[in-house]
């Protein structure tokens, strides 16, 4: 079986088991490369190659050779002519340029000015976090449509080509926890199934369950109210 596929679309769910009626887990998105573990009546089990995630997702014609060259820098980008749009992160390949637009598949054109080049990176971590403001919370999401907490603090890593892991449990032991005095930017706290960023020394942000979206809170009010609502205390800190 051929073993190396890309995602075509822009954006697949992952699914925790065979079947459509399944917990979302996680999703891949456009330029994303996979390998299939298995096939399973009409479905496909995967991992992918960025954070070697394993899931089911609907068997499907894809992609298996795009040599990516570009990735989308905006929280979406409308395909021209259509109701689509590639989120951000996307991979893709340039066929043909003309005058503000670029060609990545045929007669599919995105604006040029929503990609950078697949190399560039972007250390300005508030501009992509803000992307996503007020983005509506879903679980196993990744994309403008709906992402979680640990997808959103995932996509800082993948856009700067660096490898981060999907889920909050596999993330929080990556790196060894700090004491802090005095948060700032890129402080990452980490409750038990949860995540959230600090974006200066008094305020954090995250997609948050309860409030069904991504938001801004007050750090130390955030704290107190998962403590309080969850009972859950903070496990680990770390900078980005």
């Amino acid at each position: 079986m051929q073993n190396n596929f890309f995602c075509n679309y822009p954006y697949i769910n992952i699914f925790e088991n065979p079947s459509s009626n399944s917990k979302i887990s996680s999703q891949i998105i456009y330029g994303e490369k996979f390998k299939v573990l298995k096939k399973v009546k009409n479905f496909l089990k995967i991992k992918t190659s960025y954070d070697k995630y394993n899931g089911y997702i609907k068997n499907k014609k894809f992609e298996k050779k795009i040599k990516t060259t570009h990735k989308v820098k905006v929280l979406k980008t409308k395909i021209l002519n259509s109701n689509k749009f590639l989120p951000f992160s996307s991979e893709i390949k340039i066929l043909k340029k003309k005058k503000n637009y670029v060609m990545f598949e045929k007669n599919k054109w995105i604006k040029a000015k929503d990609i950078n080049p697949i190399k560039q990176k972007n250390k300005n971590i508030l501009k992509i976090l803000n992307l996503f403001l007020n983005c509506k919370y879903k679980w196993g999401g990744k994309t403008y449509d709906g992402i979680d907490c640990s997808a959103l603090i995932q996509l800082l890593y993948k856009f700067n080509n660096k490898f981060f892991p999907r889920d909050t449990i596999d993330q929080v032991k990556l790196k060894k926890g700090i004491n802090i005095k005095k948060f700032k930017l890129g402080d990452i706290i980490y409750w038990k199934g949860h995540v959230a960023i600090c974006i200066n020394s008094k305020k954090l942000i995250h997609a948050y369950g309860p409030r069904k979206k991504v938001l801004v809170m007050n750090i130390n009010k955030t704290i107190r109210l998962i403590k309080k609502t969850a009972n859950l205390d903070v496990r680990k800190i770390f900078r980005i």
